[in-house]
């Protein structure tokens, strides 16, 4: 039974985010999807408002169970979670934390664990043409479907 690891901030929850998500869940079928969901004390330094985790929590429970899968959500903490001291056989990144899946990796091997495999969901890009992302959803640049709205 495959166990998959995804993680994130997930606020506002955009199309990036779902493309994300659906291919976690799409790795997941007849296995375990755990989706870490960053803390809010992780969030606190971001450059732009975000909602509270338990707001979060249940946007992105009521998403992925709409792709039919019942999910495990962990708090993060830290950038790792459960990825650096429990076995996982994939976990999901987009090109911004495709780096933090390469350090877990990296702390995998240091303890002698299974390296995980890393599956790279490219950016949804907005009509621009520019990622979507939660930081110009914030800045009113675009919306959760990557429509311009300056």
């Amino acid at each position: 039974m495959a166990r998959i690891a995804v993680g994130g901030t997930f606020d506002p929850l955009h199309e990036g985010h779902k493309a994300l998500l659906s291919k976690a869940s799409e790795l997941s079928r007849g296995g375990e999807l755990f989706v870490g969901l960053t803390s809010d004390e992780m969030v606190r330094n971001k450059s732009h408002e975000v909602a509270d985790y338990q707001q979060r929590f249940e946007h992105l429970l009521g998403f992925i169970r709409s792709l039919g899968i019942d999910p495990v959500i962990v708090r993060l903490d830290d950038a790792y979670g459960p990825t650096i001291h429990e076995d996982f056989d994939y976990i999901v990144v987009s090109p911004e934390t495709h780096p933090i899946a390469l350090k877990i990796n990296s702390i995998r091997s240091k303890k002698g664990l299974k390296q995980v495999k890393i599956v790279l969901v490219d950016y949804v890009l907005a009509d621009d043409g520019l990622p979507i992302s939660s930081t110009r959803i914030k800045k009113g640049e675009i919306d959760a479907s990557g429509r311009v709205l300056l």
